[in-house]
């Protein structure tokens, strides 16, 4: 299992949108081997380590 990129609760961007989310939580999603987040205003939708960014 690799280490998350994104931390609980740090502000993120989504990037199609550029829109500025809070991620709620990280899951180790094992049979893909990546990381999703939930995130703040789209509580009930997840996202992939590689739909998110780091504030520049």
């Amino acid at each position: 299992m690799s280490k998350n990129i994104f931390t609980n609760g740090e502000i993120v961007i989504i990037r199609v949108s550029n829109e500025l989310v809070t991620t709620l939580k990280s899951h180790y999603v094992k049979n893909m081997k990546r990381y999703s987040y939930p995130v703040d205003k789209y509580p009930s939708t997840f996202y992939f380590e590689e739909e998110l960014m780091k504030r520049g």
